[in-house]
Parts: structure tokens; sequence; C-alpha cells
């Protein structure tokens, strides 16, 4: 049998037929060819259209076809992975009623901010495990409060998985997962946050059906079937975020496993056995995949993935890659990179310029470079000096984890997006002084797996890791060097903090 996978990223979607048996990738296509565009009508928003999704995806799929390399027709199931913290929000005839506001949207900040004091600040963390922030709730909460048309007509929200699944089968289904990235669950009560859905005066019609998150969400239409070249009444047996799914891929399930990716944004995601939080909610607890999923012996142990995010990581990158001009490629920016010196000769960069960073407090810090001198620095400067500004944000973020418990000597990654880049790879190694273990494997295969696992074919998630296995490793080395740069970039970071917490605290007086 064949599983289909499909990863709805925020720049394209990817999918990726893969072998059931030999957990083999047969063909894999993304589309479109461009990186999508994210739609910012204001300073801080972020949206982009489900119903381009949704072409996007079927787009992709009849791409993957052309190849030629299998037989669609012996697809078994498909599995979705998808951008974390959207929100969708469609009618009783499930039509769109608005762009999706996305996961780096900032919107809903204050709203957020309001609800964490107003409903407790110690209820919201040991009951929600996280502020209730900008993620999804809030942003339903901004429509509510700013769009009150378009939110008398909503009948279901939805994450962004759940609207693929059901443009696929018609049912609209979600996970605890998912309404757990959303902040509507409630992990003490293992139910629906009740304090979430007061506050905002939410309609507990809005949710979705909660299905298990391996299990089938539906059945392919025929009419899509069809259209896709595609068996119909074959399960849509997955949905998971990128994040979480992305640890799947690359077999992080068990307590003290870290995986970390940098395509669009940066993440750093650890596994607890534990309801954790972080008190200043820095960092964010989800359901992991196997949450509560029966063990051989009966139980059902609490798996939480600790999820650190950076949002201005690839994305930089790409901005750097469109300043010294559409001719060069990102493995040229990667090759321009390598011929400059470590320290980029003194040049400074900070990535925070997609959004509020809830690392630094939801503050909305902006992209920076510190210490430009004309007659030195050259683009293939600036280049260095970004990717460098990335691993160091990662060990910031990292530290965070430290505090938190999450203390890994080895962190698993896919060979894929910056880590293609040799300066960026040893780069983190070295400044977080870790190995990082190399898988194949991206996000579309780790959602194949899943469905093959939602479907059956495989027993659990455990399962289905075995035949997983290191590709490569990078070892830290030069560690003092790099911890030197480190500090001398934190300097510059914390000299950026101080003076917007100095600008709040004198608008906050004047006003």
């Amino acid at each position: 049998m064949l599983l289909l996978g499909i990863d709805l990223g925020t720049s394209s979607v990817k999918v990726s037929v893969i072998d059931a048996e030999s957990q083999q990738c047969i063909a894999s296509a993304h589309y479109p060819e461009t990186e999508a565009d994210i739609i910012s009508l204001h300073p801080g928003w972020a949206e982009q259209s489900p119903d381009q999704w949704w072409e996007h995806v079927r787009q992709a799929i009849l791409k993957c076809h052309t190849q030629e390399l299998y037989d669609p027709m012996d697809i078994g199931a498909i599995g979705i992975a998808y951008q974390m913290h959207g929100m969708v929000i469609v009618d009783k005839q499930q039509h769109v009623l608005r762009n999706a506001i996305i996961w780096c949207d900032s919107r809903a900040v204050d709203i957020g901010n309001k609800a964490f004091h107003a409903i407790g600040e110690e209820q919201c963390l040991t009951n929600l495990l996280n502020s209730p922030g900008n993620f999804t709730a809030s942003k339903l909460a901004w429509v509510k409060e700013n769009e009150p048309q378009v939110y008398a007509k909503i009948d279901k929200v939805m994450l962004p998985g759940d609207f693929i699944a059901m443009k696929f089968t018609g049912d609209i289904t979600t996970t605890v997962s998912a309404l757990s990235e959303g902040i509507f669950w409630n992990f003490k009560e293992n139910g629906i946050s009740e304090d979430v859905m007061d506050y905002f005066g939410f309609d507990r019609s809005l949710i979705p059906t909660i299905q298990p998150l391996f299990a089938p969400h539906g059945y392919l239409k025929k009419v899509v079937a069809e259209r896709l070249s595609l068996t119909p009444g074959i399960p849509i047996s997955y949905k998971a975020g990128d994040q979480p799914n992305n640890a799947l891929s690359l077999n992080v399930l068990q307590p003290g496993e870290v995986a970390a990716t940098a395509g669009t944004s940066g993440v750093i995601y650890g596994v607890s056995e534990e309801l954790h939080h972080d008190i200043q909610s820095r960092i964010n607890s989800f359901a992991h995949v196997n949450h509560q999923l029966a063990t051989a012996d009966g139980k059902q142990n609490d798996r939480i993935g600790i999820l650190l995010c950076i949002n201005g990581t690839g994305i930089f990158n790409r901005w750097m890659k469109s300043i010294v001009g559409s001719n060069h490629t990102y493995e040229g920016l990667n090759k321009m990179a390598a011929k400059i010196p470590i320290g980029s000769d003194g040049l400074v960069a900070l990535p925070f310029g997609n959004g509020a960073e809830r690392m630094l407090n939801n503050l909305i810090v902006g992209g920076h470079f510190h210490q430009l001198d004309f007659n030195i620095h050259s683009a293939a400067h600036m280049v260095r000096a970004v990717q460098e500004g990335i691993a160091f944000s990662f060990r910031y973020g990292l530290d965070i984890m430290r505090e938190n418990g999450i203390q890994p000597t080895v962190i698993r990654a896919s060979r894929a997006n910056l880590f293609l880049s040799d300066v960026f790879a040893q780069s983190f190694a070295n400044v977080n002084n870790v190995a990082v273990e190399y898988y194949d494997g991206d996000g579309s295969f780790g959602a194949a797996i899943g469905a093959g696992i939602g479907a059956g074919i495989y027993k659990d998630a455990d399962d289905a890791s075995r035949q997983r296995k290191p590709i490569g490793i990078i070892r830290p080395t030069g560690k003092k060097q790099y911890e030197a740069l480190y500090i001398q970039w934190k300097q510059f970071l914390n000299d950026r903090l101080d003076k917007i917490n100095k600008t709040d605290t004198i608008s906050f007086s004047l006003s």
C-alpha cells in the first residue's frame, strides 16, 4: 500500500508518496514553484487564503502524479500536516468567511494578554499550559470584536489542517492536539476549556467533533477522488500541526527527545511526560501526537510537546535572498556565507522582523543589523551574519528550554531548509554545544507515516518509527569562540529590549 502525506506550509504545499512497507519515499512535489505570499493589510497582520491552500494542495498532488512513479489508485490513506495556530472559519455551507489569520499574525496579542489576566495567570498556566496569547482562540475573539457581521455567520472554527481535511471529505473534525495549540483545551479537566469559552463568549457549537489524532477524519469524496485520480472512500487518517508532525518524522516521541526545524520559522520541540508550563509563557506546551495513547500495559501516558518558536528565521534568510538579487539561489547564498570568516567581521544580525516574538514576551523587536561598516562588509557578510544571528536566536531559545527542564545532548533535524547550509548547521551545533543528528524525510513524509498509523497499517507510532535511523551527524567545535560571539549578540538584543521596554514605560506614564 502507498501513503500520501501533505505538508501545508506557509511558503508552499509539499506532498510525498511513501511505500508503507519499506517507508521509502517514491515521489514528492511541491506547489507553487515560487513562495506563497503572506497578506499583510496592516503592520503585524498575516493572512492567507484557505481556498488558495486547497488549490495548492490539489496542484501539488497532480504534479506528483505526473512523475508516473506509482499508481495513484494504490494510495490507501492520506495524512495532513499543517502550519500551526491559524484560524479558518466557515459557514453552514462550508464556505470560507474570511482569509485565515495565520500563526505569525500579531493582532490578537492584547486580547490574549487581557484574557490571561482576567482568567488568572496561574489558572491559565496550570490548566491551559499557556497564556491565550495570540493563538487561535484569541484570533477568533478578535473577529468577534472587530468583524461581528462575519462572526455571526460562523458555523465552525478550524485549524488549517481541519480545513484541508474538510475539503477532502466534507466532514469537519478536530483533535485534542489541535485544540490545545489553539488554546481551547483544559489539560487538567481533559476537556474544552470552560474558562476560555466563557470569557470570550464563544458558543460550544463552534468547536468541531473531536476525533483521536490517529484515526479516520472522514473519507475521500467521490468528486474529489475523480479530480485527483485517487480511490474514493480512502481515509484521511491523520492530522497534526507541523511541529508535532516534524517530531513524529524524526522519531521524537519519548520524554527528553528533542527536534529542531529552521523553515519559515525556527522551532525547538522537546517531549515531556509532565503537564509543564513556563512561568513567563515564553515557550508553549501542547498535546503531542502520542498524548494519552494507550500503551501495551494499558496506561495512558501524558506526552506534552514543549515548543519554542522563533518567527523570523527562514523568512529572514528569504528576505536576504531577495536583497542580493533574484539570480541567487539558497545554495548560492550558502556558498557566499562560507567565504566569510566566523563572526562576519563584527557584523551582527537580529532575526526578529516577523511579528511579536513569543520567547521575547510577545515584544515586536524588528530585524536589525549592528556594526555595519560600508568599507568592510559586503552582501556575503550580511548573508553570514543572518545565518549566524538565526543560530544565536536558537541558543537564546534553547537556554529558555533548559530553564524548563529540557536538557538535550543531541538534537534531531531534517537535512532541509537552513540545515542545508553548513555555516548555519555548524554555527547551530557550536553555539548550542549539542550534536545534530540528521534524518531523511520532512513534514510530508511524517504526514504519510501518520496516515499509516491512523489507518492501522502500523501498530502505533513507536512501531512506525522503528526503521528510522540517522543519516549523518554534526558535532560541536570551537565552543569558546562561538560563546564569545553569542555574548556579544545577546548584548545587542538586550540593548534593543531595554529600549523597547523604556519606550513602553514612557508611553504608559504619559497616557
